[in-house]
């Protein structure tokens, strides 16, 4: 894998704030089961918890729902309501077909 790929997607892990996710596809559009993988890999104290699935599933479970609801994101089921709890893009950056605006 490449190190400053990965990098870069645990830089944007880092800057998601509290009470707010990101989806896999918004961190790595193109390749969004990379951003699971370096999740998985790294060693680093990152905020994995804040990074769900396109349809605010949420990939870990309990521990992640857990954190999750401690921040105040607003769950429903054992689905994140993304209209309210997803971080929106920066400009430039677009959401790919199918994905809930932020």
């Amino acid at each position: 894998m490449d190190g400053a790929r990965a990098e870069r997607i645990l830089a944007a892990v880092r800057a998601i704030p509290e009470g707010w996710v990101r989806t896999y596809g918004d961190l790595e559009p193109r390749a969004p089961r990379l951003v699971g993988r370096v999740l998985r890999e790294t060693d680093e104290d990152v905020p994995w918890h804040r990074v769900v699935r396109a349809d605010g599933s949420l990939a870990v479970g309990g521990e992640q729902r857990a954190r999750l609801r401690a921040e105040g994101v607003p769950i429903r089921g054992d689905r994140v309501v993304l209209a309210q709890a997803r971080l929106p893009l920066p400009p430039g950056e677009h959401l790919e077909p199918g994905e809930a605006p932020g």
